[in-house]
């Protein structure tokens, strides 16, 4: 076996301390810990509104009904459903006396997608009554409307 000489021993040595201090050493480095967290959120608010039409014919004389669709539109980030309608008539001429007009709203109590245009929520009927003891020409060219809200 070969003696060895001092040189030889000095890098032994330092290449045994370097392998010590680079890799045995980091097998024995480490940390413990120990936790615990929470995180929260805010649902949404449910804010914005479903938008409510009534969709019917033009031309409604004295003694005639036609037919009315009930849309939404949601333009809310969540869908909802649209529950019991309720309508009303109103016109844009004082002698027209909302009276003389029926209007109906059966509800299908629809879920409507979020952002979601159109979606039919009901049916109904226009009616216009014929009163024979009054003269009703104020009606005439009048803009009917129908004010459908929903609870």
């Amino acid at each position: 076996m070969r003696t060895m000489t001092k040189k030889n021993k000095v890098l032994a040595t330092a290449g045994a301390l370097a392998l010590v201090a680079g890799g045995g050493g980091a097998a024995y480095a480490y940390w413990t810990t120990t936790g615990s967290g929470s995180g929260t959120a805010t649902n949404s608010a449910g804010q914005g509104t479903i938008t409510l039409h009534a969709n019917f014919a033009a031309g409604l004389a004295p003694g005639n009904s036609v037919p009315v669709s009930y849309t939404a539109d949601n333009g809310t980030s969540s869908s909802t459903k649209v529950g019991a309608l309720t309508a009303s008539v109103t016109t844009n001429v004082t002698g027209c006396l909302p009276g003389w007009f029926v209007v109906t709203a059966d509800t299908t109590n629809t879920t409507v997608s979020a952002n979601t245009p159109g979606i039919e929520v009901g049916s109904g009927t226009l009616t216009f009554n014929d009163n024979a003891d009054v003269n009703q020409d104020a009606c005439k060219g009048a803009v009917v409307t129908i004010t459908v809200g929903s609870v």
